[in-house]
This record gives C-alpha cells, structure tokens and sequence, in this order.
C-alpha cells in the first residue's frame, strides 16, 4: 500500500493544470488509442477499451488456469477460482433461489467484471472505466432490459402484477402504482450512479492527496503520505464492496423478476 501511495503521489505530480497544481480530474479522460471511423460513427479503440479488454483477458486466464489442473488440493490460483465460484454461488443461492441458478454464469461474469475494472483502476498510471457513468449506465440498462424480459417470459402479462401492491385500497391505487412503475424504472439509475460515483470520488480523493504530498514536499509531506495510503487500503475495499453491491442488486432483481414478491 506504501509504493501504490507513493505512485499516486508521483502520477499526480506528473500531471498539472496551467497553474502547474495537480489536476485531479485527468486521470478521467477518454483518450483515442487507435482512430477508427465507420460510416461516420467513431468507432476508436480507447484507452477504456483497452481496460476492459485487459479485465476480460485476466477473468479468463485466471478462471482457465486455474481449473487446467483440478487437483484435490488446490494451489493458490484454483483456490481464489473456487473462492470467487463458492462466493457468487452463495449469493445467488441466498438471494434468488436455486431457480436463479441458471443465471448463475452471467452474475459470475458481472460480478468478476466489475471487480477487474474496479482493481485494475487501483494501479497507478491506470484507467478506472467503472468511473464512466456511459460504462456503469450501459451495464445497468442491460441488467434492467434482461431482468424485465424475464418476467415476462416466466409470467406473461402477469408480471405487471408485480407494480400492483397487496392489500391496499382502491381509492389509493392509482398513486400507488405510479409510485411503484417510477421506483422500478428508476432502478438502472440507481444502479449505475452508485458505482460510477463512488469509484470516481474515491480516485479524486487519491489524486487530491497525492498532490498534497507533491506540494508540502519532502518534509510536510509525510503526514499526508500516511493519509494516503490509509486511504488507498479503503479505497481496495470499496472496490471490492461496490463489485458485490453491483452483483447483488443484480440478483434481488432477478428474483423479484422471477417469484414476484
């Protein structure tokens, strides 16, 4: 946690705005790799692309492997795998049922992609995607569409049933069931604002402190140092917490789509 302190404190010193003070906002910025145009569209390979791409190259060495072997006694690779596989597989089972199960693949895939993009993000001189609300919004409106298809496809034009609250009043109705269609498409907001703004304010944080550091100097600088690398352990933890708030949110919605409660 020191050296990664210390390299936010150097990137941070690396980048200024036009008063030569850090400028914590940088590290946000979308940047072309390769230029790619297609009827008019830009289609250029980003520096977000990349990141995702790098997650999704890790996911799958990791989970290939370390079930190449599957030795009874696993090593330290398949022990994360089968952690991470027993932990996602707990959290459907607790919070959809064994009827969530086969959905189990696409939890274990977002849940693992979120958490790579959020740890890649940690690295200094890297690039938080997850502190992109087009990123968060777009995995939000997938997960919203899918689950809102499932109802349907499991119970018809039944599953408006689920905005249409037990055992209240005629009279009161109406308000209701606006109120529950509004809190139900209101959800992918929800969803994707909670990560995009806590991964973005986190890395802010960081940056902030780094240039701290980088103004107080070799011998004010220490206390903020300290802070910061407090902070960048905090930061690891939220990281890992809004991956598992994103998966589990993921699969209360399912189950709401799936039993109607």
């Amino acid at each position: 946690m020191t050296l990664i302190g210390a390299a936010y404190a150097a990137e941070s010193a690396g980048h200024g705005n036009g008063g030569g003070m850090p400028d914590p906002m940088y590290q946000f910025e979308i940047k072309r790799l390769i230029e790619l145009d297609l009827f008019g569209f830009d289609a250029s390979f980003t520096n977000s692309a990349l990141f995702m791409t790098i997650a999704a190259v890790l996911i799958t060495a990791l989970t290939l492997l370390a079930m190449r072997s599957g030795s009874l006694v696993p090593g330290r690779l398949q022990s994360v795998a089968e952690l991470s596989y027993e932990f996602v597989a707990n959290m459907v089972r607790d919070n959809v049922g064994t009827d969530g199960m086969k959905y189990f693949p696409f939890i274990f895939t977002l849940f693992m992609f979120v958490l790579a993009l959020n740890m890649l993000g940690m690295l200094p001189y890297s690039f938080t995607v997850t502190s992109h609300i087009i990123v968060t919004l777009a995995l939000a409106a997938f997960i919203f569409i899918g689950v809102t298809l499932i109802g349907f496809w499991k119970h018809g034009i039944g599953f408006l049933k689920f905005f249409v609250p037990s055992g209240v009043p005629f009279v009161m109705l109406p308000l209701l069931v606006v109120i529950e269609v509004i809190s139900y498409l209101t959800r992918p907001v929800s969803l994707s604002v909670r990560l995009f703004a806590n991964m973005m304010a986190g890395h802010t944080m960081l940056k902030v402190f780094g240039s701290f550091v980088v103004a107080l100097g070799f011998l004010g600088g220490w206390a903020a140092l300290a802070f910061m690398v407090a902070f960048t352990g905090l930061e690891v933890l939220v990281a890992f917490l809004q991956a598992y708030v994103f998966a589990i949110l993921t699969c209360i919605y399912l189950n709401d789509a799936l039993h109607m409660h």
